[in-house]
Formats: structure tokens, sequence, C-alpha cells
């Protein structure tokens, strides 16, 4: 295999000269401008930034959650744009977890069923996508909490249920917007170790955004959004 094919078929997710802009009838504001990014298969990549520069349109972007102004997204070598909704839809749930920093899980679901949802989309048969929910669950150490619902989780535990989430459908990458935001730091670091963790056995891709530099330097590369633009740190 050539290198040039070589490099195609790592690449889980590349995007190439996207900008995103935002126009409210009388003025226009240039959050990104030409912003290069590619993502290797197993890699794990942070990105850094202050507040408003940017970090979770570009991370919603990358998951095809919103569409770039100007430029591309690749997804597996294939351009989102080109996609339907609903072929779109299919390829994040295929491809792509995201865990936020606010878990979103359902609140009248409990921890199995929340889990479970992702599997049940795709139409695996129930038994099977609560049987794999169950040992997600049980790896990310919920294993006894299966039954309960987020409110009675504790944050940490709500967290950790939202991971096994994104995990449950063995993506090809996963994509954290300040996951570990709203914890306390011991529980942030449980969380966070359990992420490389799983990242590691499963060979699924990590781009983390973040606020904390130390979370940051133990990724394989560091990228900073200044002005609208990437750069290498």
């Amino acid at each position: 295999m050539s290198d040039s094919i070589s490099s195609v078929v790592s690449l889980v997710l590349q995007c190439r000269q996207i900008s995103r802009s935002f126009d409210d009838g009388s003025s226009r504001v240039d959050v990104l401008r030409g912003v290069d990014i590619s993502l290797d298969r197993g890699e794990k990549v942070a990105i850094v930034g202050a507040s408003g520069s940017g970090k979770s349109t570009l991370l919603h972007l990358m998951g095809g959650l919103d569409q770039p102004t100007t430029g591309s997204v690749e997804v597996e070598g294939v351009d989102l744009a080109s996609l339907s909704e609903n072929r779109r839809s299919r390829m994040r749930n295929r491809t792509l977890g995201f865990i936020y920093q606010f878990h979103h899980l359902l609140p009248e679901f409990t921890a199995l069923e929340n889990v479970s949802m992702p599997l049940l989309i795709r139409r695996i048969p129930r038994a099977e996508a609560e049987q794999r929910a169950a040992e997600i669950l049980q790896r990310v150490g919920l294993g006894h909490r299966l039954d309960h619902r987020p409110p009675t989780l504790s944050g940490g535990e709500r967290q950790r249920a939202a991971v096994a989430r994104a995990l449950v459908t063995r993506p090809q990458a996963v994509l954290a917007d300040e996951p570990t935001g709203n914890l306390d730091r011991e529980s942030a670091e449980q969380v966070y170790d359990l992420m490389l963790e799983l990242n590691q056995e499963a060979g699924t891709s990590l781009v983390l955004v973040t606020h904390d530099q130390e979370l940051a330097s133990r990724m394989d590369r560091v990228m900073q959004l200044v002005d609208g633009a990437l750069v290498s740190l």
C-alpha cells in the first residue's frame, strides 16, 4: 500500500479549510477562519482556547451537528455535506460518540435504558442492546446502578454513564466538549482516566475540548484556537 493510500485509510476525520460565520442581519461574526485538522485512528487531540473562541462550534462541525460556511468535513473519507440529514444522522450513530459537559441523560429512563438507546436507534434487538449496555456500564463501575435513573445518580456517576453511552456503539471517534467541566477534581480525574483507558482499549480516536491544561497535556497533540485559527502547541 502506498503512503498516500495508507494515510487516507488511517484518517477517521478531516476538516479542510472550514470557516463558520454567523450573521444576525446587521453584523457578521467570523468564529472560525480556514481551520484544518485531521484525526488518525486511535489518536488523542486536545483543543484549548479562551471562552468564546469557537471550540464548541468547531466540535459541532466535526460531528456534523452544524455545517461550515465554507470548507469541508470528511468522516471516514465521506464529505458530510454530500449526505442527506438522514444519512448524516446514521453516519453519526455509526461512527461518532459525543460527550458533553452536562450529561444529557434522559431523566425518565434508567442508566441501562439511556446507554442502550444509541443501539436501539440502530435497530439492534433490545436484548442485545441491553446486554452490551450492561457490559459497558459494568466496565465504567456502574454495574450496580443499571436500574437507577439519572436524578438518583451522583454527578460523577451521571458523567460515567454518559461516557458509556458514547462508547457503547464502539465509535471510530469520540468528540468530548468539556466532559469534566462540571465535576469536582476527584470525579473529573476518574472520568478522564476512564475515557483514556477505554480509548486505548478500543482504539477509538478522541477529540477533547477543555480549559484544563493539565488534562490537555496528557493527549497526543494539543491545539489552540486563536482568532478563529487553529494552531499547534
